[in-house]
């Protein structure tokens, strides 16, 4: 794995109660409750979370990579993810769908747009080879 040249950015959060707690960041720009999957409760669930997380990631991974490919994005680019919480033995797993919509480029250049986010994403990076992951374009 290739050596991380300098810190962008660090996330801090204090999160209590597990899944039926809440987690919030220490600037105060996120404050949420926490309720488990599919349960009782109003608050949002990880699995949400890393759904939007990934997504909002890898739109600006497009953007990055469609300014080095000389593209314009459409203002409507947008990502319907989906976060899979499934057991696996006495653990549990994840499989991610991420469903990429670039109204108005060509389809091949979409695919290429999506082919290199997925190379610059973090979050891609970060669970590639780890996870299932199925990235298709809309």
């Amino acid at each position: 794995m290739g050596q991380l040249e300098k810190v962008l950015y660090t996330a801090k959060t204090h999160t209590s109660g597990g899944r039926e707690g809440a987690s919030r960041s220490i600037d105060g720009r996120l404050d949420v409750k926490l309720s488990r999957p599919g349960g009782p409760g109003s608050g949002t669930n990880p699995e949400q979370l890393f759904a939007a997380g990934w997504s909002a990631c890898f739109i600006s991974s497009m953007q990055v990579v469609a300014g080095r490919m000389k593209v314009v994005l459409p203002a409507d680019v947008a990502i319907d993810a989906e976060v899979d919480l499934r057991p696996m033995g006495d653990a549990y797993g994840l499989v991610v769908r991420l469903n990429v919509s670039l109204p108005g480029i060509e389809r091949d250049v979409a695919q290429c747009l999506v082919e290199a986010a997925d190379q610059v994403c973090p979050y891609s990076r970060a669970t590639r080879g780890n996870i299932d992951v199925a990235i298709d374009l809309a």
